[in-house]
């Protein structure tokens, strides 16, 4: 990066600084971090500009970058913790009561002790087989701008695909679009943005978290649902490094005596892309309602990184490739568990809660 373009990001950083100190509510704060840090401000122009440099070069300035960023974030997240302490003081001034305004009865009934439910126990042991397998667990927002959520992935506006995922949208007052995250997905272009700035290829992580779609509750589907998804970006990856890491999971963690199988599919972020399946943990592959009489049962999706994914964040499609998968905790749960309707694990049945 020149170095008029460096004092110009110097310049930049300390006069943000200088604002975020300034905001007065936490609406002045959503609309500062929009324009310091979203998809339209100069970080992220600076950050496109990459590309068309030379690979050292770029490796000092996504480092420059990423430390900004870092540092406009820092300070956003320690004036909203102390815009939301204000509100708080205030809301708690106004709702204050006399005391001897309200008596508090005496609990008369046991307290229990809670535990982790199903999902996150589920969620656990998941991480706890691709640790072993050799990856790294990685957390994302749950809150995505549109970029983050679909356009880095390769689904610009208007494509088909979004009518699979369309989800819940956040009003922010920002007009840049900002949903509820439709999977996990986008925190794979958040790693692999911080692995070109630190220059720390490759990869190998697994990204478990809670998404949101407008799915219609039915025996294997929830609006409200955990996703966890796999990213490898290594050099000479393949499509059987894909297949046999789906493999090694399915049998480690449901049992030597159920597979997986590849089908072919579409994903916008993925070229080859598959479906994966599992046999029916239910029927043992005889046929079932859970599985719809087939024997097997969808777990996810996989496929090799598509090229345009890889440019996006900047990495060099010719030195280095990948796959990524992601399947759903909660339908792991239900398999592993023989759990026929899902909905069952919203239920709040004390009956169901006290089996598992």
């Amino acid at each position: 990066m020149p170095d008029a373009s460096l004092r110009e990001l110097d310049t930049f950083v300390n006069d943000s600084l200088a604002l975020i100190e300034g905001l007065a509510s936490l609406e002045d704060l959503r609309e500062a971090e929009a324009s310091l840090t979203g998809r339209r401000s100069p970080l992220a122009t600076w950050q496109r500009s990459l590309g068309a440099l030379e690979p050292d070069e770029r490796r000092s300035a996504g480092a420059r970058l990423q430390e900004a960023r870092r540092t406009l974030e820092e300070a956003l997240a320690r004036r909203g913790e102390a815009l939301r302490d204000v509100a708080r003081r205030e809301k708690l001034d106004r709702d204050a009561l006399a005391l001897g305004d309200v008596v508090v009865d005496q609990v008369l009934w046991p307290l229990g002790v809670g535990r982790a439910g199903l999902v996150a126990r589920t969620q656990r042991e998941l991480e706890d087989v691709f640790v072993a397998m050799g990856f790294q667990v990685a957390d994302g927002p749950e809150v995505e701008s549109d970029w983050y959520n679909f356009e880095a992935l390769n689904i610009p506006p208007a494509h088909p695909a979004r009518g699979m995922w369309d989800t819940f949208y956040v009003d922010l007052g920002d007009p840049e679009t900002v949903v509820l995250r439709t999977h996990t997905s986008p925190t794979q272009i958040h790693l692999m943005e911080a692995a070109v700035a630190n220059a720390s290829l490759p990869i190998h992580s697994v990204m478990p978290g809670r998404c949101y779609r407008r799915d219609t509750p039915d025996a294997r589907h929830l609006a409200t649902f955990h996703q966890i998804e796999g990213l490898v970006v290594d050099r000479a990856i393949s499509f059987a490094d894909l297949a046999g890491t789906i493999e090694t999971f399915t049998r480690a963690y449901f049992g030597a005596d159920i597979a997986s199988r590849l089908r072919p599919a579409y994903f916008p972020f993925t070229e080859p892309s598959a479906e994966f399946e599992i046999t029916c943990t239910i029927c043992r592959g005889g046929g079932c309602r859970t599985c719809s009489g087939t024997g097997w049962i969808e777990l996810g999706g996989c496929g090799m990184l598509d090229p345009a994914v890889l440019e996006a964040v900047g990495i060099d499609g010719d030195e280095w490739s990948g796959f990524a998968f992601g399947f759903g905790i909660d339908r792991c749960a239900q398999m592993r568990h023989q759990i026929a309707d899902m909905r069952a694990l919203i239920d709040n049945d004390v009956r169901f809660l006290r089996q598992v």
